[in-house]
């Protein structure tokens, strides 16, 4: 078998010859156009990708951040040992103790 069915086929006059190479050459130009297109979603992949993976890193960052101030909320709530860090002896719990703790406890449990 030829390794040039195509020219193999066509008549050997100058016309169908020249016909033959346009033909050719449309589709080579139809074939580069498609590696250029699939080259650049490639490179739109790699860049998509690397900025997914930067997202998680800094979601990850974020998540590690609200758990410190979590962690630190909680030490600073005047009642997370359930009892007053006032100086007043007639009470268990102090209306502004409640009402800090209270609100510690609403703004820890409404996350976006």
């Amino acid at each position: 078998m030829s390794d040039t069915p195509i020219s193999d086929s066509t008549p050997h006059n100058v016309a169908d010859l020249g016909m033959l190479c346009r033909m050719l050459e449309r589709e080579l130009n139809a074939a580069n156009q498609i590696i250029r297109q699939q080259q650049l979603l490639e490179e739109e992949n790699l860049r998509l990708t690397a900025k997914v993976a930067h997202l998680y890193e800094g979601a990850e960052e974020q998540h590690q951040r609200i758990k410190r101030l979590e962690e630190a909320g909680d030490a600073m709530d005047p009642m997370n040992d359930t009892e007053c860090e006032c100086d007043s002896g007639y009470v268990v719990v102090c209306k502004h103790c409640f009402d800090r703790s209270t609100n510690w406890r609403k703004a820890k449990e409404t996350k976006p």
